[in-house]
């Protein structure tokens, strides 16, 4: 499994969000987290979909996280953008073992099932808010 570009990118523009704590215009979030600035309103606008980012137009417009840094996790932000966390292609709904009649009879299977969410786990135990230096923490308390 490897987290896309894209994904990488998201969590990039999202950390930048929760750094800044309050709305943040495009070009800013572009600059500071080295994104181009086509990926980021690609991006940006993904997010704000999914319900992660809230976007605002107009002259003093951005963008802010949608929720409280510490209620949004990595993992959550990875499967917003590359879709089901899937270490192996046998996980997916959609594929045919050629190996064996029912998946949950395959060894393969239930260890790839096993380890897949154990990452999914741990992705999702992982804040946004666990990321912030501690000193940005006390001085927005």
């Amino acid at each position: 499994m490897r987290i896309t570009h894209e994904a990488d990118y998201a969590i990039r523009i999202m950390y930048c969000l929760a750094e800044h704590g309050c709305k943040t215009s495009a070009k800013q979030i572009s600059d500071e987290s080295g994104v181009p600035i086509r990926f980021a309103l690609k991006i940006l606008r993904r997010l704000t979909q999914a319900g992660l980012t809230a976007s605002y137009k107009g002259v003093s417009g951005g963008y802010e996280l949608a929720r409280p840094a510490g209620q949004i996790s990595l993992g959550e932000i990875i499967e917003e953008i590359d879709g089901p966390i899937e270490i192996n292609h046998c996980l997916s709904t959609e594929f045919d073992c050629s190996r064996v009649a029912q998946k949950k009879e395959c060894t393969f299977h239930r260890i790839f099932g096993t380890i897949n969410q154990d990452i999914r786990t741990k992705l999702y135990e992982l804040s946004l808010e666990q990321f912030i230096p501690e000193t940005q923490h006390s001085s927005k308390q």
